[in-house]
């Protein structure tokens, strides 16, 4: 049985994802997997392939038992695996609890590392693993602190598995967008600590260039020329500039 899984699915990239995989490949199923899961269910009129509602919060340790029991008992070919929950607060580190920095970590870093591992095991030669990072991956972000390191670990994380999978012929991508039209700032966004967005892309905009990026054989995925731009000069300034641009432009302490 091929399937594909993506977490995530309920809204935003996921949900993006698991359209254009199902207009672009055939499965056999997509195992869709969020915490809500009439969100998931939804999702069933809308594809070609059957689509299997799994309503797992991958912050707990045993959804993701949940999950390898699964696919222990189902030992389907896993031909996509998309990591694309995760979600991100907008605010000074000594303004946020704790506890809501740690659960980031946990979601954007910890749960894509266990599904990943969870699922390699029945991923065969030609099979695809799409990591959710962020145009913060490559750069250190005031403000967005612990979010964007989060998205540093998925870039890191991603372009390194890819290399060490490659023998097997299993390709890995970080995905690495700019603003996002997403219910992403539904979360992230409570008050004005950051107000300036220089563009926004569509989700499908983001997904589309992916899935052609993961075609020409990249490890990682930006969509949009200015962006592109944008990740060159971060590249080649220091980020103690870089991060100086960035204060203000949203009106920070230099």
């Amino acid at each position: 049985m091929k399937i594909a899984i993506i977490t995530g699915a309920s809204s935003g990239m996921g949900r993006e994802f698991v359209l254009e995989l199902d207009k672009s490949e055939s499965f056999d199923e997509l195992w869709v997997i969020a915490r809500r899961k009439e969100r998931l269910e939804a999702l069933s009129g809308l594809t070609r392939a059957r689509v299997r509602p799994i309503c797992l919060d991958l912050t707990d340790m045993n959804s993701i038992t949940e999950l390898e029991a699964l696919l222990k008992a189902e030992k389907p070919n896993v031909a996509v695996l998309v990591n694309a929950a995760g979600f991100g607060y907008f605010k000074a580190f000594t303004e946020l609890p704790l506890a809501d920095q740690l659960k980031m970590i946990d979601l954007n870093d910890k749960a894509l590392i266990a599904v990943t591992y969870a699922t390699l095991p029945f991923m065969e030669k030609g099979s695809r693993i799409y990591n959710l990072g962020s145009l913060s991956s490559f750069q250190p972000v005031p403000y967005i602190n612990v979010y964007g390191a989060s998205k540093a670990f998925v870039l890191s994380y991603s372009r390194a598995l890819n290399v060490e999978l490659r023998p097997r012929g299993i390709r890995v991508m970080a995905v690495c967008p700019g603003w996002v039209k997403t219910e992403f700032f539904d979360t992230a966004v409570s008050d004005d600590t950051i107000t300036y967005y220089n563009r926004y892309y569509e989700a499908n905009e983001v997904v589309l260039r992916a899935l052609k990026d993961m075609r020409r054989g990249r490890d990682v995925s930006v969509c949009g020329f200015p962006i592109r731009a944008q990740v060159l000069g971060v590249k080649l300034l220091p980020h103690k500039l870089v991060m100086r641009i960035w204060c203000g432009q949203q009106k920070k302490p230099k």
